[in-house]
């Protein structure tokens, strides 16, 4: 166990990382599900998106999505716009495509924005949609029936960028926060607080994460209770969820407490790193290691 604050955060980057044996088992599952899709429908183009492929996806793999995404035919734009249940009723399609061939599985249902097939030991969330006129993509929200602007490949691109322009040190922070997050009940989504730390650390040199943890959440506070864009360009506000003054008003107390936790942590480590190491671990309990 580690016994100096060096050690223990190359030990908490160790914690959150998806093994390269379950890296393989991801590759299986999701070429898998592609096949299955391309087999019942005409998919253009489909590839892998979400924090998967940009690569801040955290452990443990049980309790993660793969994200999947098929450009389809224009065809099906053109039937489910507007009619045969618009963009919910093409959710609806793709899944009952898909579960023509996991009968087995217990659970495929719609969601907002995509169809979840829930298999034992991993999630797949397969994302159609549409290439948009002037770049990037449509995709369908169930919970508006609308259609919705966005790039996920761009978005593989801006974070790419931005980790080389902070000597590879953005990911590896953005997969600590996450890690904060999920100790502390998700509150926040994942590519909410990916988009936060890529606008609060704009411009700003990572020299250590102790000390990024920090300035993270002293920044998040006011960045939360503010309007977050999407970094691809498309205007959607990807804090949107936190609707109200009361989710505001709690999702800015969760950065200050654990703006709190890290000021407290900093302060002793330079003299005190046992005690320093007891700070970090009770903020992130599941990843972060004890003393020892």
């Amino acid at each position: 166990m580690p016994t100096t604050i060096a050690s223990a955060f190359e030990q908490f980057r160790r914690n959150l990382e998806i093994t390269d044996l379950q890296s393989e088992t991801v590759a299986t599952r999701h070429n898998g599900v592609r096949d299955v899709l391309k087999s019942g429908m005409t998919v253009v183009e489909d590839f892998l998106t979400g924090s998967y492929a940009r690569s801040t996806m955290i452990g443990p793999l049980k309790e993660a999505d793969i994200d999947v995404f098929a450009a389809l035919d224009p065809s099906y734009f053109t039937f489910y716009n507007g009619q045969h249940g618009g963009p919910a009723g093409l959710l609806d399609w793709v899944k009952q495509t898909l579960r023509k061939t996991y009968t087995l599985t217990p659970d495929i249902s719609r969601n907002g924005q995509a169809v979840t097939i829930r298999f034992s030991d991993f999630l797949v969330d397969v994302v159609p949609g549409f290439n948009r006129q002037g770049g990037g993509y449509l995709i369908p929200n169930a919970i508006t029936n609308s259609w919705l602007s966005t790039d996920p490949k761009r978005h593989v691109q801006i974070f790419s960028a931005a980790n080389q322009a902070h000597q590879q040190k953005l990911v590896p922070l953005i997969k600590m926060i996450k890690g904060w997050n999920k100790c502390h009940s998700s509150f926040f989504t994942s590519f909410h607080l990916e988009v936060l730390a890529l606008e609060v650390l704009n411009g700003v040199t990572i020299t250590d994460y102790p000390s990024a943890l920090r300035f993270f959440f002293d920044k998040a506070r006011a960045a939360v209770a503010g309007k977050n864009p999407d970094p691809a360009g498309y205007g959607d506000n990807v804090g949107k969820y936190i609707n109200s003054a009361e989710k505001t008003a709690e999702a800015v107390r969760r950065m200050t407490v654990a703006h709190e936790a890290a000021l407290r942590a900093e302060g002793h480590q330079r003299m005190f790193e046992r005690t320093a190491i007891g700070f970090w671990h009770a903020l992130i309990p599941a990843y972060f290691p004890a003393y020892g």
